[in-house]
């Protein structure tokens, strides 16, 4: 996942299938196709690949675990991405979760239903699950205590690769404010392609306990991939 593909001769063996513009930047996805293999690309980065979901299947496992024995637990996910994150999640959760999936493209919520179907395998259609076309940022901010969980897998890490409005998400006041938007005891959970010490501190500023996972990459020699799981004292306010 998240390998930079050269220009012209790198994208040559795949074929395009469709493209959709990201609100408010001048930018497209583009969803191409390689014999079985799906990808989701913009500016020549993978963001998805159908292939490689193991560290998107833990991201949620890791964020899940400590809310099986909670009463309805509520959970956000930020990115519907190819859905190896909502289905990890729907299997970690009992009946009574709701868990609400934001995607600010509306192109990738048309392929889930399209080309992506068979990928998803029906897990739109599980009655826990509530599917947003919005920006997650909008979302976090709906309300305080909101959560249970938050997990974040809409970028590269904690930076705006798919939208340069997204580093509100990881800067000093995005932390604040999730931090606000969940409740005591629950989690915030950020993939990232690569370790960022920077972020880990600003976590920890914000108050949250921290526990960093580093997750061996699917692909040989590449730098591990990396999960924060950073969660709201139980005992703060």
């Amino acid at each position: 996942m998240r390998r930079s593909l050269a220009p012209g001769a790198a994208l040559a063996a795949w074929t395009e299938l469709e493209t959709g513009p990201i609100p408010g930047g001048g930018r497209s996805l583009r969803l191409v196709r390689r014999d079985d293999e799906y990808l989701i690309v913009v500016d020549g980065m993978e963001l998805m690949g159908s292939h490689r979901s193991g560290s998107e299947r833990e991201l949620a496992a890791l964020a899940c675990a400590g809310l099986r024995d909670r009463a309805g637990p509520r959970v956000l996910i930020g990115g519907l991405g190819m859905g190896f994150t909502l289905r990890a999640a729907l299997a970690e959760l009992g009946p009574d979760a709701t868990i609400v999936v934001a995607e600010l493209v509306p192109a990738v919520l048309a392929w889930a239903r399209g080309p992506l179907a068979h990928v998803f395998g029906g897990c739109l259609d599980d009655p826990r699950v509530e599917i947003r076309e919005a920006d997650v940022n909008r979302v976090i901010q709906s309300g305080p205590r909101a959560w249970d969980a938050l997990l974040l897998d809409v970028d590269n890490g904690p930076r705006g690769l798919v939208s340069r409005a997204n580093d509100r998400l990881y800067d000093a006041w995005g932390l604040k404010r999730a931090f606000w938007a969940l409740r005591p005891g629950g989690v915030l959970a950020v993939w990232s392609g690569c370790p960022d010490r920077a972020f880990k501190a600003r976590l920890k500023r914000t108050g949250f306990a921290v526990v960093e996972h580093r997750l061996r990459s699917e692909r040989p020699g590449r730098t591990p991939h990396v999960v924060w799981i950073a969660t709201r004292p139980a005992d703060h306010g």
